[in-house]
């Protein structure tokens, strides 16, 4: 199969959804300039910068008016990407539903909000990982319906309970849920194995 994206006639997302995988799930909480919480998951998230930490959401549009995630960011400036463990799996997809911006999706999946340290969007309580972030760019991106948003973590809360002997995050304590292609398909850690780096 070859697919050139300029002349195939349809959206080539599908394809890109299930070959790019699996995708970490960044799952970032907000709240709107009036003050109504919102938190909503993205697998187009990764990790850019270890010095200063950056990472990045790409977060798309419904309908052509920007989700409440990009309009709570571009407002305020913060969020906060809670990492989702399979012990939260269900309430992240319960808050995966299309809700109109006055619904606080903490309320709908009976998830914990908690305060953050250094930003006003609240964490994830259950989440084992919390990494509070402000705004460093919005890249709106050519041609497509996505603004990539680059954020500064200033805050990291880690459970001490998936932690390993060294301080460490161990993987299979983190137990983190991956997005796969097609519309519900996810994965967890499967076989773990290590390979040296060559000198």
């Amino acid at each position: 199969m070859e697919i050139d994206p300029a002349t195939f006639g349809q959206s080539v997302y599908p394809w890109l959804t299930s070959t790019v995988i699996p995708r970490p799930i960044g799952w970032a909480s907000t709240i709107s300039a009036g003050g109504v919480p919102n938190l909503a998951p993205f697998s187009f998230f990764n990790a850019l910068s270890g010095e200063p930490p950056y990472l990045m959401i790409s977060v798309g549009r419904r309908a052509g008016a920007a989700k409440d995630t990009l309009a709570n960011i571009l407002a305020t400036n913060e969020f906060v990407i809670n990492i989702v463990g399979e012990h939260v799996a269900t309430h992240m997809n319960l808050t995966s539903g299309n809700y109109a911006p006055h619904v606080d999706e903490f309320a709908v999946s009976g998830l914990t909000p908690a305060p953050s340290v250094k930003v006003k969007p609240p964490r994830v309580a259950e989440a084992s990982v919390n990494m509070e972030c402000v705004l460093a760019q919005a890249v709106p991106l050519p041609r497509s319906e996505y603004t990539m948003i680059i954020g500064e973590v200033v805050q990291f809360r880690i459970a001490d309970d998936i932690l390993d002997e060294r301080g460490r995050v161990d993987p299979q304590k983190l137990a983190p849920v991956a997005r796969l292609g097609g519309s519900s398909w996810y994965t967890t850690l499967g076989r773990l194995f290590e390979m040296q780096r060559p000198p």
